[in-house]
């Protein structure tokens, strides 16, 4: 049975608009067209950040974060960022006697971001604070240890095939896979994604009864 459930941030909890829209300004493009080619390396299966190389050839990703601080247009997360479902089912889970946190490929701040929310969470931890990113069988490890269960009493909930369904499961964890969100769209119905997922929802609101109290 399950006793924690742990959260994707980027197109789970989040919208990712806002991110995209901000990164397209400081590189001088319209919006849509850095949508178009994050949609492009998604649908090659490469990393996003390879869109941003595209349209600036050598871009290193920590020192263009360094100079957006220091120009004042820094990593921000705010109240609107968050998909409607969110809060109320956080809410719920807790609620319901399960454990809920969040952990995903985020920076050190998007922690502190995250935590100034003040979401109905037990915890919160990113990448950028554990040294170590999504897939890589030691996010996952080191989330097991973080939430103090054994792997099969650990639920996972993302949007993107490889880097949270198909690695939760590798790692022992269930997995739910959020029907949202370019990738999420994308690989839905994906054979890997429908082997792989113990859950597959259109909304996080299906959780509060697929994950009954423990």
């Amino acid at each position: 049975m399950v006793h924690a459930v742990v959260f994707d941030v980027g197109e789970t909890l989040m919208q990712d608009r806002r991110h995209w829209g901000s990164w397209a300004e400081w590189l001088g493009v319209p919006s849509h067209t850095l949508s178009a080619l994050v949609g492009a390396v998604t649908a090659l299966g490469r990393d996003n950040v390879e869109a941003l190389r595209l349209i600036r050839p050598g871009f290193d990703l920590e020192s263009e974060r360094r100079a957006r601080e220091a120009a004042g247009h820094g990593e921000t997360i705010a109240e609107e960022d968050l998909y409607p479902d969110v809060r109320p089912t956080l809410a719920a889970l807790r609620e319901a006697g399960l454990w809920v946190g969040i952990a995903g490929n985020q920076t050190e701040r998007a922690a502190t971001l995250l935590r100034e929310l003040n979401l109905p969470v037990d915890a919160v931890a990113t990448s950028g604070q554990w040294g170590v990113a999504k897939p890589d069988p030691r996010f996952f490890s080191r989330m097991v240890t973080w939430v103090g269960l054994a792997p099969a009493q650990i639920a996972y909930v993302g949007d993107h095939r490889d880097h949270d369904i198909v690695a939760a499961r590798a790692a022992g964890l269930q997995a739910a896979h959020v029907r949202r969100g370019p990738w999420g769209y994308l690989w839905a119905n994906d054979p890997l994604t429908v082997r792989a997922a113990t859950w597959r929802v259109n909304s996080l609101t299906a959780l509060v009864s697929l994950l009954p109290a423990p």
